[in-house]
């Protein structure tokens, strides 16, 4: 194939930006969109009045539009519960599919997707566009390498995601636990969630999540958490998020007995306050008990890229094209998942501390007490909202 041809499921916020924001200003330049699929026709027509591509087809059964030649590769844009059923049904045709975060709402559904994409011939990615970031990117690799020692300590304060009640109310499913199974984890935070152990290297051990449902907004589900962390070798940390708050905070630091790493996320620097002796090795042999190690204060080059959404695009397209490696693998969103889960559970229980992950099936049942007794908004859901710069380095 000279360019590998996309088809996206689901148009509403993201599926309609990815079309007129990101394919049609030509930023993917070894990939075309020939086709679209919505179950709303009034968003179809309403993508096609905005479009320069004239050419795409439309479907309204994406089933229709996996069997119609049209595609090599998916991008699924639909509420969180459909994505693994959608994902599923694309590896079983044959066809390549990035997925939009999150991978799913509960571990037990993304489990069984993930075994279906280990059994196929065709490649499935995860869109953690976040993971494009030279900031993260550097931030792993300090840490990989060895630079910063052993894990003590792991914050990030990620408060800068104020949402309106109108954004709440652009659609039926939207923070609900039968439309969307979470709020600001399952919502904002998922590239968080996947960053946080993707840039440390490891899952905690331990959570405790402390969850305030609807407390600064007309919903059901959480828009403020503030969770604990423990590590299998001690180390401890803190993961701080809300809707509610503005002006809010984007901190992310990792600390380790060789220093301390701090991520500015509203300005994208990255400091390393670097211990010229190992913290822990320090106190051993010091005869001072009020010394402490000389530090040296460093700002972080990076390679400057950050190319968010239409990076992972590319690198997907090139991938396939056999012109560069694949950066993310779909079944590492499994990750993010049981972290979301395991703090969630925590506070469905009050705060509890509970092992990661969560038991699937015990999660699941949670959830479905909480489904079971959970109502859609009677809202426009031929309302789109455009994303093109909400994401941010966050």
């Amino acid at each position: 194939m000279e360019k590998v041809r996309f088809g996206i499921i689901g148009l509403g916020n993201q599926g309609s930006t990815y079309v007129l924001n990101i394919f049609d200003n030509g930023e993917i330049e070894n990939g075309i969109v020939t086709a679209v699929c919505d179950l709303n026709k009034v968003k179809i027509n309403n993508l096609l009045e905005k479009t320069k591509n004239k050419n795409v087809a439309t479907f309204t059964d994406y089933k229709e539009m996996l069997k119609s030649g049209l595609i090599d590769a998916v991008l699924v844009e639909t509420p969180h519960y459909s994505h693994p059923e959608i994902v599923i049904d694309c590896l079983n045709s044959g066809l390549n599919v990035i997925c939009d975060k999150p991978a799913g709402v509960y571990a037990k559904q993304v489990k069984e997707m993930n075994n279906v994409a280990k059994k196929t011939n065709v490649h499935f990615a995860m869109m953690f566009n976040q993971r494009t970031n030279c900031v993260y990117r550097k931030m792993r690799e300090i840490i990989k390498n060895g630079e910063l020692g052993e894990l003590q300590r792991v914050n990030w304060v990620i408060t800068n995601w104020y949402r309106t009640q109108s954004y709440y109310d652009s659609g039926s499913w939207r923070a609900t636990w039968a439309g969307e199974g979470g709020g600001v984890l399952i919502n904002q935070c998922p590239h968080q969630l996947d960053l946080i152990q993707w840039v440390v290297g490891e899952l905690p051990v331990k959570v405790n999540g402390f969850c305030k449902y609807g407390k600064w907004h007309d919903v059901e589900v959480e828009d403020e958490v503030t969770a604990y962390f423990e590590y299998k070798n001690g180390a401890t940390g803190t993961f701080i998020t809300t809707t509610g708050e503005t002006p809010g905070t984007n901190r992310f630091e990792v600390s380790g007995s060789k220093g301390k790493l701090v991520c500015d996320g509203e300005t994208n620097e990255l400091i390393f306050i670097k211990n010229k002796e190992d913290s822990i090795e320090f106190s051993k042999t010091s005869e001072n008990g009020f010394a402490r190690p000389e530090t040296e204060k460093i700002v972080v080059e990076t390679d400057g890229k950050n190319p968010q959404h239409a990076g992972i695009i590319n690198n997907f397209a090139n991938a396939l094209l056999g012109l560069e490696e694949f950066f993310v693998e779909g079944t590492e969103g499994i990750n993010g998942v049981e972290l979301m889960n395991a703090i969630e559970y925590s506070g469905f229980k009050g705060g509890v501390q509970v092992n990661l992950p969560v038991d699937e099936d015990e999660y699941l049942k949670e959830l479905n007490v909480k489904r079971a007794n959970s109502r859609l908004k009677q809202v426009d859901d031929n309302k789109v909202v455009g994303t093109l710069g909400t994401y941010g380095s966050k």
